[in-house]
């Protein structure tokens, strides 16, 4: 069932975007803001205005979290990490919010998806966009004022909401948190009226505490005409030397559900530390490099971005602190270059490494000064795990089913 939702009559009643035409990139990889902007000629601008309508959640359901659409056999399939979906001829639109520096915006180009719009608060995250893709409409402001009605009939609706209200290492308040996106999420859905939505949020969200409030999301998209589902994904499974798990809720047109597979990955698809870095390390002539990368022959921990509200980068809490350090690699900053020919001891990680290790490609350049830029990296969604679920949305989107990746996975099971 789906209860259409009447247009929001006010906001902005359009946007007017001038890609640029060419670009200078000889800026450094975490360029200082002041440069990237002056690489960035044209900005979109943008009146924000509050949508008259905000959403009302409905009554939670009095139904188990076992209730829930997790579909954790059923609709599986195998996906490559680095399969270039450009067999796809049909054409799929999306619209992306809380865009951050480009992770899953990458995942989702990568897939196929024509971005219409991306929004995100932050300037240097916008600066960080507009420089690597300077065609993308990149939109700065804030999430709640914004209208998604000029987006109504897009494919696609993605975002990456604020993780804090859901977090372990925070309060967990959830929809008492002021920063809880969820509500405007689930506004600008009823404006946009997407055939799909793809939503990455912190593995904290599938804690029991918040049953209840996944309950009554999930339930406020069934009543748009979605089918839901929520799942937990690590992303070294997808080719990223890091251990990330993170919680992706697919919802679809119920005419599309069925089209649907989750992605599965290959835990035995990542490098090593020592792998992934080496030739970054070398880099600057440091002569311990090989043997170092020897000694980091393992996974690394969950890379933490922090909040405006802490100090300089650093790779973590204590625990995580510990854990580099069985890896040979001090946590306990990020460094502004690779080592040189003389350093001795445990290396700091750049923020380009750093990024590496988060799926991001080397030509992605990253503004802003340097605790900035690692942040903007850490707490971004790792590129290669957000193209394997929005591959799969497209292939249900064009009436398709993964029936390869389905033989694929029996073949590895069978053996």
């Amino acid at each position: 069932m789906s209860h259409e939702p009447q247009p929001v009559l006010d906001g902005f009643d359009e946007i007017f975007h001038t890609p640029i035409r060419s670009m200078d990139r000889s800026a450094p990889f975490n360029a200082p803001r002041s440069t990237c902007a002056s690489r960035v000629a044209q900005r979109t601008s943008l009146e924000f205005r509050p949508a008259s309508r905000p959403i009302h959640h409905s009554h939670m359901l009095n139904t188990s979290a076992n209730d829930l659409e997790f579909d954790l056999l059923s609709r599986d399939a195998s996906t490559s990490v680095n399969t270039v979906d450009s067999t796809q001829s049909q054409h799929f639109t999306s619209i992306e919010v809380c865009a951050g520096a480009g992770g899953q915006a990458l995942g989702l180009e990568k897939a196929g998806f024509d971005h219409r719009a991306l929004v995100e608060i932050d300037s240097a995250a916008c600066e960080t966009l507009k420089y690597n893709r300077p065609e993308w409409n990149v939109i700065e402001g804030d999430l709640r004022e914004f209208s998604g009605t000029p987006y109504r009939g897009i494919d696609l609706f993605a975002g990456g909401l604020p993780c804090p209200p859901f977090s372990v290492a925070g309060k967990q308040l959830g929809e008492n948190d002021e920063r809880d996106m969820f509500p405007t999420a689930l506004r600008l859905i009823k404006e946009i009226q997407p055939k799909a939505v793809m939503i990455e949020n912190v593995r904290g969200i599938l804690s029991p505490r918040f049953d209840a409030y996944r309950r009554k999301i999930t339930q406020e998209l069934n009543e748009l005409g979605f089918e839901v589902g929520w799942r937990q994904f690590n992303a070294k499974d997808f080719g990223v030397c890091q251990v990330r798990q993170r919680v992706i809720l697919v919802a679809l047109r119920s005419e599309y559900w069925e089209n649907f597979r989750w992605p599965v990955g290959n835990c035995e698809t990542h490098s090593s530390v020592g792998e992934t870095l080496a030739d970054l390390m070398a880099s600057n002539g440091w002569k311990q490099s090989h043997e170092w990368a020897v000694k980091a022959n393992g996974c690394a921990p969950t890379i933490v971005g922090g909040s405006k509200k802490h100090g300089g980068p650093d790779l973590g809490p204590t625990r995580a602190k510990r854990e580099w350090a069985e890896l040979s690699v001090d946590g306990h900053g990020i460094a502004n270059d690779p080592p040189n020919a003389q350093f001795l001891g445990s290396p700091k990680l750049t923020v380009r490494m750093v990024a590496r290790l988060q799926g991001f490609d080397d030509s992605w350049h990253f503004c802003g000064k340097k605790t900035s830029a690692y942040r903007q990296v850490g707490n971004a969604f790792p590129p290669p795990v957000a193209h394997a679920v929005a591959k799969q949305i497209r292939s249900a989107l064009a009436g398709q089913t993964n029936q390869v990746g389905i033989l694929e996975d029996l073949f590895s099971l069978a053996h």
